[in-house]
Parts: structure tokens; C-alpha cells; sequence
């Protein structure tokens, strides 16, 4: 028998394929501006660099209402990993992801209407959202606005730093994505997760 349990609100999950959407786009434009190869790129750059710079207000923007809105509902205590065992509850989680899940072992801290989150998953996410991607979108206003860059940071021109550490985001964003798109399917089935994100209903 399948048991239903309501866990997403329709704002989170439109957020979260908005973000999806705007990352995607984001990833393509950027990997296009500053490695494919001019004779044969993925968008063409002077496009790639104009879509980018949308994509990244609208990310931006997105961002915003994550954090609003995580405050006006409550939703931000899910990110927030609960004590006591916070360290032996993620090692169980690793030992899970890297092989109790091929053995067929049951997921130790399934999601529930009131813990969304393993504490691996609510230490990672609040590390990506409230971290990492808050970084990667200052930086990238700095390169759209670089009146406001310092001109010397470090001892190196103003915005060498600013494009390493939008460089360094970008690339941890894009291997959380990934990660993320993979451990999306470790639900009870592999579509579990991502229908849960679409209709809101976990499914067990």
C-alpha cells in the first residue's frame, strides 16, 4: 500500500523549477562566455554574455523571494539541522548514499512534513543557498556593474579576485546541481523525488 504524505507548498516547488531553470541557463551562457571554442560554441559569446547577465537579475530575484519567503512561512527552520547526533546522523546518511542504498537497506531518516531534510541534506542546502549562491550572485553584479569594483583588491586588479570567486561558485552550483539531480533519485523509486516536487506529495 502507498502512503501520501503532503510535504512541498506550491511557492517552494515553482521556486525551485524557476532556480532550476535560471542555474541551467545560467551553466549553458557561462560555460559559453568563457571556454567553448569561438569556431564552435554552444551560444554564440556577445548572446551567451547578454542572456547571462538576465538570467543572473533573475536569479537574483529568485533568490530573494527563497529567503522571503522562507521567513514569512517558517519554511527556513528546515534548513537547519536538528541536535542531538547532528555528525552521526550525516555519517549514516553517507554510508547510506554510498552503499546501504544498493543493498537495499531502508533510507535512515526518511522526510516527514516536519524534517524535510537528512541533516547531511539541510547542512548542504543551507550552505548552498545562504552561502555559496549569495557570493556567486554579488560577484556577478560586480561584473555587470564593475563601477563598483575596488580598483586594486589584494594587490591584483579589482576584479581578478571577484571573477575568481565567481569562478569557484559557479563550479561548486553546477556540482551541486548535478549531485543534486542524482541523489533525486534515491526515493523509495527513482521517480518518487521528483514527482514529490512536482505535486507536492511524497509517496512511500
Amino acid at each position: 500500500m502507498t502512503n501520501r504524505v503532503y510535504m512541498l507548498r506550491p511557492w517552494i516547488r515553482l521556486w525551485h523549477w524557476s532556480n532550476a531553470l535560471a542555474i541551467i541557463v545560467l551553466s549553458v551562457t557561462g560555460i559559453s562566455v568563457h571556454f567553448s571554442d569561438p569556431n564552435l560554441p554552444l551560444v554564440e559569446f556577445s548572446l551567451a554574455a547578454r542572456i547571462h547577465n538576465v538570467a543572473g537579475i533573475v536569479l537574483a530575484g529568485l533568490w530573494v523571494i527563497f529567503v522571503v519567503g522562507n521567513i514569512v512561512t517558517g519554511n527556513w527552520w528546515q534548513y537547519v539541522p536538528k541536535p542531538p547526533g547532528i555528525l552521526g546522523r550525516c555519517i549514516k546518511q553517507m554510508q547510506y548514499y554510498g552503499f546501504g542504498i544498493f543493498k537495499g537497506e531502508p533510507e535512515p531518516f526518511p522526510p516527514t512534513p516536519e524534517v524535510n531534510f537528512n541533516a547531511l541534506q539541510a547542512i548542504t542546502y543551507w550552505t548552498i543557498m545562504y552561502l555559496v549562491l549569495p557570493v556567486m550572485i554579488v560577484t556577478g553584479l560586480v561584473f555587470m556593474y564593475p563601477q563598483f569594483a575596488p580598483d586594486t583588491l589584494f594587490g591584483l586588479d579589482g576584479l581578478l579576485p571577484i571573477a575568481l570567486l565567481h569562478y569557484i561558485c559557479a563550479a561548486v552550483v553546477i556540482l551541486f546541481a548535478v549531485s543534486h539531480i542524482y541523489l533525486g533519485t534515491m526515493g523509495p523509486k527513482v521517480s518518487s523525488l521528483f514527482k514529490m516536487m512536482i505535486t507536492g506529495w511524497y509517496e512511500h
